[in-house]
This record gives structure tokens, sequence and C-alpha cells, in this order.
């Protein structure tokens, strides 16, 4: 069965008016629109594709990359309201994804952006979006433990910092104190679980745990920096803090500590002025 809201590896059965049929081992077939073929192919050829509904409620294939798959959270763009039907967003492909008027928290505005989940109503075989975040995460049985990389999406601001999406299923807390560059509600980036409480609330640090790996990640954006500016960089321990934050995005300390763990390993110097890659 050919999956709605995901990508799929589908082989080309044959070429029409209309565009390409693609088809799984099930047997079902999909349309890929003219508008999408690659020009150059051959039947049985296998394709990568998203699919999704069409305007007609038939599933249809596209090249296009959608801002989220099933069962994922994404920043979208409302589009449009339509009353009694609900908002419209952008989402990356040729049909807008509905968020029903009861999968809204607050009143859907045109114009404004907001955390949207992709599901698929079971009785309908439908695909919509929801802005009840609270109904598709849970902390009851945690699927991640301490130290573990994981895939983060800033949610809401907090009073203790910020609320995030963990691996699309649980929800996490990002401190304040511990926030060294500017922050977006819709980005995405890696995070890692810093610590588990009691009650299964999961503290997540941005920046990689342990000595080693927080060091490592430092030395090679320093590293990647002076490659870029003809190996010097007007950089020292001196610096101001805010200047160091606005060109590597870390804390003075953590700046000191990877030039530090640099110049043992002799692959740069410190001078007055700055430093050199050796």
């Amino acid at each position: 069965m050919i999956e709605l809201g995901k990508y799929c590896d589908l082989k080309i059965l044959r070429n029409t008016g209309a565009g390409f049929y693609l088809g799984d081992e099930s047997g079902e077939e999909v349309l890929l629109p003219n508008r999408f073929c690659p020009k150059k192919f051959t039947i049985n050829e296998v394709l990568k594709v998203f699919v999704h509904h069409d305007n007609d409620g038939q599933k249809v294939a596209s090249s296009l990359t959608p801002k989220l798959t099933l069962g994922e959270f994404a920043l979208l763009k409302a589009k449009s309201v339509a009353d009694g039907i609900g908002a419209f967003m952008d989402w990356g492909v040729d049909k807008d994804l509905m968020v029903p008027f009861r999968e809204q928290k607050e009143k859907i505005e045109a114009g404004r952006w907001y955390i949207v989940y992709l599901d698929i109503d079971l009785q309908t075989n439908r695909l919509y979006g929801s802005c009840k975040i609270e109904n598709f995460v849970h902390n009851e049985i945690l699927t991640v433990s301490e130290n573990q990389e994981a895939e983060v999406l800033i949610w809401k601001k907090t009073d203790l910092g910020y609320s995030v999406i963990v691996n699309n299923i649980h929800i996490g807390l990002v401190f304040d104190n511990e926030i060294f560059k500017a922050l977006n509600i819709g980005d995405k980036m890696k995070g890692w679980v810093k610590n588990i409480r009691e009650d299964n609330k999961i503290d997540i640090s941005l920046q990689a745990i342990g000595y080693d790996n927080f060091n490592d990640s430092n030395t090679e954006a320093i590293l990647k920096a002076l490659e870029k500016h003809d190996g010097f960089l007007p950089f020292t321990d001196k610096s101001a803090p805010e200047e160091i934050y606005t060109k590597f995005g870390i804390s003075k300390k953590a700046f000191k500590k990877a030039i530090g763990a640099l110049f043992k390993q002799q692959r740069i110097e410190i001078k007055e002025d700055g430093i050199n890659l050796v």
C-alpha cells in the first residue's frame, strides 16, 4: 500500500499524457503529474516521491519537498482561513494543508506562523494538520536516555527557557542560562539529553554533553572560520563576550576552552592580536 504523508520509493509503470503512473509491490498506482516528471527516465526506474492528496481527494505523487511528513512538527504559515472549515497552511506542496477548527488551540489568522503536527484521519484516510501539540507528545514512556543526541524543534518560550519537541514525540526544556545563540520558534536543530528527572521531564542541552564532545564541536567551528579567513581571526581570550558570541555562537568560556585545546594540539598560534592556523 502506498502510504500518505510519507516519502515512497515507487517504480515508473507507464508514461501517459497526464504524467507517470507509479506503483509499488502491492499493485497500487499513483500519478506523478507531468510538471514533476524527469525528462530522462526508463520504465521500472524507481523514483523517491512524496505522496499526498490532490484537490479531488485522490493520492498524488510529488517531487516537491514538504516542510513536514506524517508524524512530524513544523512551523507553517497560514495562507487563508475559510469560515466553517478551517485554516489552510503552506507546507511546501501544491495542495495546502488544512487545520480544522477543532484542531486549533487558538483561532488561526492568515499570514501568521504556527507550529503544526501532520496527522491522518483513519476514518476518512485524509491528511490534516493540528495545532494542539500536547495531544501528540508525551513523556510517560521515554525513548531517549541521558547524553543521547536528539532532534529538537523550538516550540515555545517559557519562564525558564524554551520548551522543545524532542524526536517528534517528547517535550523537553532548554534553560535560559544554557542558551548561547538566538533561538526562534520553529527552529530545528540537534540537541543532547542533559538530564532526565524523576517525573520524566527532559532537560535538553544545545551543546554536546561532556567536555570532549562539547569542545570538539567548538574547535571544529573555530577551525572552519579560520580557513574561511585566510588562517587568521582577530579574537583572543581578551575579546568581548558579545563579539565572540556574534561570530561563533558560543560563550567566551567555551571559546577559551576551544582555543586552549587547539593550542595544545599545535593547530593554532595565539598572538596578541588574534589566532593563526599553524
